[in-house]
């Protein structure tokens, strides 16, 4: 790693942009943090060489995979951790005022710079007890970072596991679209929610401040107050519309439509199904067309989808169709969405045969209306027309399940394991530093993940491992790995002398998030009965815990 002239490491100073939200700063915790900082130093022990491993304990949502989401805003941090006069000025004012003010110097001085952080890839498929960051540094200063580094990866995390879910239910062909800005908690669960939902497999948001700065792409067309806010054709006062290609004019696009509505009414193929349409949506339909007429898309219920709403929009996407416009399609918001959108797809198939129109049939139909994943699953089995889904509140808000849970614990200090112990097996901590693999079998997907002692051997291709539960004895397997994954790597090096793994790209990050699940065996990732995925330590580390377990477990006296 290199350093600067005065011999500095090169992270000691602030080698990149901060967190996104500038809330995020070491104030952003948990005011313990500064009475266990202030006990350390009081102690002479806030120096002393600690681990901490941050993992969750149970899959959200009742399913059995999480992904992994939050890295990089926790790099950012931990690359920018530096406290101001002012801040330290608020933390002496918090704190008793027995505290000596050499501590207060103290503060002055701390940063990230003899911080390490290991963590497994962002995006990444990851199960219960595994480390998703393995953080090394003063007690003290790993101490400060708990709080902040658990509230960016608690929630990103659950976010992005719950469009992934959605993205597994509404299969790979549909469109995903995050629509929860309006209904999110506050201004930073929607900047987070559209950032970590565009992670977890969604295709683009409504977000426009996300857009810019995640570079997410963007939707969004028009509402029903659009709609009713006009009154007749006659409020279009413009009506002329160039073509496509530029050779022409339309100057009466008005007309135009209302030849090609009355043209669908009196259609034999259609007769009966298409009376007299509310001529307000229509205006409101052909105003929209005329500011966009390469991106025509409506929202057809504000009345009456199959009497008003379609035919209306049929019309005018003839009338672009006319002048050579590629129309985008319909907006189902409310309704029988099955039923809908069914109807719609066979009216603009119908029109394609009837009128000749290429592709008219094969127009995208959007549906949105308070979707999650039981109504995604239902439609599914009705069977439907929609190409595209706008989720909102039950995506951002992750209204299934509040937080994930994650915890953050002392592993070891200066080279002695530490375990943490309670009656509730599940919240027994694994002790000391560890590395952590995913094997894989024969047909390419993921088997288990392992986790060994520091200096043990890694597990090697074709060679038979013992894979032990951590706390049930009689739970083990021998696996014969076809390919083993390394899941911990260094991206943060503190005064190491390791190699920085560079923080990829939000697209990348989404694109390893997708194949990830695709190595996920499918029963692994179902939404109904999951098969739970095995996860292990090795057979020395088994017997390590358990010795350790018993050494700190206090011995009860009967009488």
């Amino acid at each position: 790693m290199e350093t600067t002239a005065n011999g500095e490491s090169e992270n000691a100073g602030r080698v990149m942009d901060g967190p996104t939200n500038p809330m995020v700063t070491p104030l952003l915790t948990d005011l313990y943090q500064f009475t266990m900082a202030y006990a350390y130093w009081k102690a002479g022990k806030h120096n002393d060489r600690a681990v901490f491993d941050l993992y969750f304990r149970k899959n959200p949502f009742g399913g059995e995979f999480t992904v992994f989401a939050g890295l990089e805003e926790c790099i950012k941090l931990i690359a920018n951790f530096k406290l101001t006069d002012v801040e330290i000025s608020f933390i002496r004012k918090s704190l008793p005022g027995s505290c000596e003010e050499g501590f207060f110097s103290y503060l002055r001085e701390i940063d990230c710079s003899d911080v390490e952080v290991y963590a497994i890839s962002e995006g990444t498929v990851v199960f219960p007890k595994v480390p998703l960051l393995r953080v090394e540094g003063p007690v003290a200063v790993v101490q400060l970072l708990e709080t902040p580094v658990l509230n960016l990866v608690n929630f990103s995390s659950l976010v992005a596991t719950n469009a992934a879910r959605h993205r597994l239910v509404a299969g790979n062909s549909k469109m995903l679209l995050e629509f929860g800005l309006r209904r999110a908690q506050g201004p930073d669960g929607a900047i987070g929610a559209s950032k970590y939902c565009y992670m977890g497999g969604f295709d683009a948001t409504s977000n426009v401040a996300a857009g810019r700065l995640f570079g997410i792409p963007l939707r969004g067309t028009h509402s029903h107050a659009f709609v009713s806010s006009f009154m007749s054709p006659d409020e279009i006062l413009d009506r002329s519309l160039c073509s496509s290609d530029g050779s022409s004019t339309c100057e009466d696009f008005v007309s135009l439509v209302q030849s090609w509505l009355s043209k669908i009414q009196w259609s034999k193929p259609l007769s009966g199904i298409f009376g007299e349409t509310n001529q307000s949506e229509l205006a409101a339909f052909m105003s929209y067309a005329l500011a966009f007429p390469n991106n025509f898309l409506a929202l057809v219920d504000t009345y009456d989808v199959m009497r008003s709403g379609v035919p209306n929009f049929c019309a005018v996407a003839l009338a672009l169709s006319d002048l050579g416009y590629k129309v985008v399609g319909i907006r189902l918001d409310s309704g029988d969405l099955a039923y809908l959108s069914s109807e719609a797809r066979k009216i603009f198939h119908t029109i394609e045969k009837e009128f000749g129109v290429p592709g008219f049939g094969k127009m995208s139909i959007t549906a949105s209306n308070d979707l999650n994943e039981e109504t995604l699953d239902a439609l599914n089995k009705q069977g439907h027309e929609v190409d595209c889904f706008g989720i909102g509140t039950n995506l951002v808000t992750c209204y299934a399940q509040a937080a994930l849970g994650c915890v953050f614990k002392l592993v070891e200090i200066n080279n002695q394991p530490r375990i943490k112990l309670s009656e509730d097996v599940s919240k027994v901590s694994i002790p000391c530093k560890k590395r952590c693999y995913r094997l894989y079998g024969k047909e390419g997907y993921s088997l288990v993940d392992i986790m060994t002692g520091e200096n043990e051997p890694c597990p090697k291709v074709g060679e038979r491992i013992l894979c032990r539960h951590p706390f049930n004895e009689s739970k083990r397997a021998y696996v014969v790995p076809q390919r083993v994954e390394e899941l911990l790597k260094c991206y943060w090096p503190g005064k190491s002398d390791k190699v920085r793994e560079e923080l990829p790209a939000l697209k990348d990050i989404r694109d390893h998030c997708i194949k990830q699940l695709e190595q996920m065996r499918p029963d692994h990732i179902r939404r109904l009965n999951p098969t739970p995925y095995k996860v292990s330590v090795s057979a020395k580390l088994y017997d390590f815990i358990h010795f350790l377990w018993l050494n700190e477990a206090p011995v009860g006296e009967l009488q």
